[in-house]
């Protein structure tokens, strides 16, 4: 089975659009649950956006979806979105507040 390690280091990849910055750094992954299923991990991946109006919601979900899918021992990726917590700056990591240069 793929780790959650892998996975996110996949998603390390995916860039905002605006900002430059991964989604991981931004704090925007907020559930990652991979489970074996009959021909690989079965990923799913609760995520929010830096705001409810943003419009790189459908790209970003699929760029993640893809990004995933890729990995290797990876059978199905199913992203979902939400904004309940919404996101804030705290869910930031040190890594993303420093290019930010909010550190």
């Amino acid at each position: 089975m793929i780790s959650e390690k892998k996975i996110y280091q996949a998603l390390e990849e995916v860039l905002d659009p605006e900002l430059g910055i991964s989604i991981v750094d931004l704090g925007l992954i907020c559930q990652l649950q991979a489970t074996s299923g009959e021909k690989g991990a079965r990923v799913k991946i609760l995520m929010t956006l830096t705001a409810p109006g943003c419009p790189f919601m459908a790209s970003l979900a699929d760029e993640v979806k893809e990004k995933v899918a890729s990995l290797e021992g990876v059978e199905e990726v199913v992203v979902n979105l939400t904004f309940e917590p919404p996101w804030s700056p705290e869910k930031m990591t040190a890594k993303g507040r420093k290019k930010l240069g909010w550190e």
